[in-house]
C-alpha cells in the first residue's frame, strides 16, 4: 500500500506541476490545461505502479495502461459525484464545504476505488482475481 501511496503522491505533484504551468506561462484553458494535466498525472502513477509497486506482475501492451486510465477516469467521477452531491443536493456552497467534499472525502472514495481497481483489474497476478493471496503467499500488498 505504501508505494501505491508514493506512486499516488508523485502523480499528483507531476499533475499539479503540469497544470500550474501549462494555465500561467503557456496561457491554456482550465479545462484543457486540466485535461492535459490529468493524462500526465495518470502516466506517472502508472509507471510507478508498474515499475514499482506491481513490478512483479510484468504488465504488456497497452490494455493494463487503457484499463489502468479508464479506473482513474471512474476515481475522479467519484470526486465529482460526491461535489455535486454535496454542492447542489445538499446545498453547502462554501469554498470550505466544496473543499471537504470533493478533495476530502470524494478523494478518500476514490483512493479506495483506484487502489482496488489497479490491484484487481490492472496488475493482477496468476491467483484468481482479487484475491488477498497469491498461491500461498500474502498478496502484494504487504510491500
Amino acid at each position: 500500500m505504501l508505494g501505491f501511496a508514493a506512486a499516488g503522491l508523485l502523480a499528483y505533484a507531476a499533475d499539479l506541476a503540469l497544470f500550474t504551468y501549462l494555465r500561467g506561462p503557456a496561457g491554456l484553458d482550465p479545462l484543457t490545461a486540466k485535461a492535459l494535466s490529468f493524462v500526465a498525472g495518470c502516466s506517472v502513477a502508472y509507471a510507478g505502479n508498474a515499475l514499482g509497486t506491481y513490478r512483479h506482475t510484468r504488465p504488456k501492451g497497452l490494455k493494463p495502461y487503457a484499463v489502468f486510465f479508464a479506473v482513474n477516469i471512474a476515481g475522479a467521477f467519484v470526486q465529482l459525484l460526491c461535489l455535486t452531491v454535496s454542492h447542489y443536493g445538499l446545498g453547502l456552497t462554501s469554498q470550505r464545504a466544496d473543499t471537504v467534499s470533493g478533495a476530502g472525502i470524494g478523494m478518500a472514495l476514490a483512493t479506495v476505488l483506484r487502489f482496488w481497481g489497479t490491484r484487481t483489474l490492472v496488475f493482477r497476478t496468476g491467483a484468481r482475481v482479487g484475491s488477498w493471496t497469491d498461491e500461498g503467499r500474502v498478496g502484494s500488498w504487504t510491500g
